[in-house]
């Protein structure tokens, strides 16, 4: 007699992340150099800039090959008006950037070693500010995650732990020993496979209470961002391990949590590229050129309102949202799971989702729908409320003060979002992406010291969400 709760079900470049220069001391400068560019300059640009392109093209490689960041520059660059966004559209196109992240007034990018001076040239013809946030990408990649002693177990019994980012074999088998030690409380689900053939596993918490509201978490959907599967399994663990001590509406809630829903990703960000996005599926070579490039943005992906803006149409392209909505199989299992349309008899979702929570970084953001265009839906009242009552949230437990408001109108447009999907598809009247910290220091890059202070953040957030949807959902 097994006490394993486990239920099988049967059944691949992103652009780099934006690098800065600092002074020997540390401090940041600020750079604004030049004047607007003169007439005729235009074209001279695009000329330099599609040879970069061209040299950049070379960071595809096989998934053997360990890709090296070493003196690749972080820049923070200072968007004053419609005219700066422009000229970074045009060089990210072009291939001398790549995108980080930002919001609507400055933008996170990365510069490759040998487009160091021709952006710098660049934006001194455009009069356009920056500022160098990490002297050398590889340097702050080799500090993320140091080695940790490896004592066998952990005190509880498993080897996961919050001083390190772990793999997705260590989390998997995370979520197997809390089905065996609280078979009455956790169930792992095997939904399905990745286009690489890995599994994708959730974990069921429930006491069994019939009238329970359903809420989904999930994390790992872009494969660089560890802290977002480091602060779900940290949930995870705090749910189970205190769930007598919780309130009424942490006990009386069905959690259905998936902590890597890219595992494709997430191995190929450890193994071979850190700073990878997207999942590993090939696209077709390209005609001209022969280039094969890799991978679908999944969180543009999901089928509301697929396509519809701030994605892109090119594979090559980090934010690619694929063929057409649910193309790839980490989606569509997700979604099939969620709305029960799986074959074998499963403990299927009995209601429509009571709250949605995925989990990202970063920047600080409890961001609500709609994500697709600069629009909110009729009940966004009760959304942000939830928001703004988990900042404070996080605030009391240390954090920061995180900004809330709806994706697009806070950050930028993005169709074919997972919270989008589960607003308006599932019915999940909370619905939430939570960019994780930190603020642009680090990005992606969150040393491990750094998780458990961020996970208890989460964790915060998501105590208001879920007793939001147990009062109102």
């Amino acid at each position: 007699m097994t006490l394993c709760n486990v239920v099988d079900v049967p059944r691949r470049l992103e652009e780099p992340a934006p690098c800065t220069v600092g002074p020997p001391n540390g401090s940041k400068r600020v750079y604004k150099v030049g004047h607007r560019r003169a007439a005729g300059h235009t074209a001279m640009v695009r000329a330099v800039l599609l040879l970069v392109a061209v040299e950049l093209a070379a960071g595809i490689v096989a998934a053997s090959t360990r890709i090296s960041y070493d003196g690749n520059q972080l820049w923070r660059i200072f968007l004053e008006d419609a005219e700066d966004k422009k000229v970074i559209v045009d060089l990210k196109k072009e291939g001398w950037i790549s995108t980080w992240g930002g919001n609507a007034t400055n933008l996170d990018v990365i510069v490759k070693p040998e487009a160091i001076q021709k952006v710098q040239e660049a934006f001194k013809n455009e009069d356009i500010k920056f500022e160098i946030v990490i002297r050398n990408l590889q340097e702050a990649i080799d500090a993320e995650n140091p080695p940790v002693a490896d004592d066998n177990e952990d005190r509880s019994g498993f080897r996961l732990n919050w001083v390190a980012y772990h793999r997705t074999t260590v989390i998997w088998d995370f979520l197997e020993y809390f089905a065996k030690v609280y078979p009455s409380l956790c169930t792992v689900y095997n939904i399905g496979q990745s286009y690489e053939g890995r599994p994708i596993k959730v974990l069921k918490i429930s006491n069994g209470n019939p009238t329970n509201k359903p809420v989904w978490i999930d994390g790992g959907i872009h494969a660089r961002e560890w802290i977002s599967p480091a602060a779900v399994t940290y949930i995870i663990n705090h749910l189970v391990a205190k769930f007598e001590e919780e309130s009424d509406y942490i006990q009386n809630t069905d959690f259905y949590v998936a902590p890597v829903l890219n595992p494709d990703g997430y191995e190929y960000s450890h193994s071979s590229d850190r700073l990878w996005r997207k999942n590993r599926r090939p696209q077709q070579p390209d005609l001209v050129t022969g280039r094969v490039c890799y991978g679908i943005d999944l969180n543009r992906n999901f089928g509301y309102k697929w396509g519809y803006d701030g994605v892109s149409h090119n594979s090559c392209h980090d934010t690619f949202c694929g063929k057409g909505p649910f193309s790839e199989p980490e989606t569509r299992v997700m979604r099939d799971f969620i709305k029960g349309n799986l074959s074998q008899t499963l403990d299927r979702l009995p209601k429509k989702l009571a709250a949605y929570v995925s989990f990202h970084s970063y920047g600080q953001y409890i961001l609500y729908p709609w994500g697709y265009m600069k629009v909110v839906p009729p009940d966004y009242l009760d959304l942000k409320l939830a928001a703004d009552q988990a900042v404070e949230a996080i605030v009391r437990v240390g954090g920061p003060r995180y900004t809330a408001g709806s994706s697009a109108v806070t950050l930028y447009p993005a169709a074919g979002g997972s919270d989008d999907w589960a607003k308006a598809a599932i019915g999940a009247k909370y619905s939430y992406t939570i960019e994780l910290g930190d603020n642009g220091r680090y990005g992606f890059l969150l040393p491990s010291k750094l998780i458990k202070q961020t996970s208890k953040e989460a964790l915060a957030a998501l105590r208001v969400i879920v007793e939001a949807a147990y009062l109102k959902a």
